[in-house]
């Protein structure tokens, strides 16, 4: 089964009610059993435009359990946080 991505490019306004949203999410992810594999505050843009200075990528087992995890009454809860902390780029794509 191919593994699954939230990928997320972000501009944040307000960084320490983005660091309490980050304090609250974490958790929500690893019960979905997904991990941060990337958090890059400086990408290297090669091509095109790229959106915000911070690239964060997250794992999860399956495409499934990423939209579940984003889904989540848990996520859900705290996802207000980050809109109002960053304006965001976010996506769910499967791996090979």
């Amino acid at each position: 089964m191919a593994k699954g991505y939230a990928i997320f490019t972000e501009v944040i306004r307000d960084q320490a009610r983005y660091d309490g949203y980050v304090q609250k999410a974490l958790p929500t992810v690893s019960q979905h059993g997904g991990r941060p594999i990337v958090v890059d505050d400086s990408p290297e843009q090669i091509e095109g435009k790229w959106h915000g200075s911070r690239t964060v990528i997250l794992e999860f087992d399956s495409v499934q359990a990423a939209r579940d995890w984003y889904k989540s009454s848990d996520y859900q809860a705290v996802i207000g946080e980050r809109h109002a902390s960053a304006d965001a780029n976010a996506v769910i794509v499967g791996g090979l």
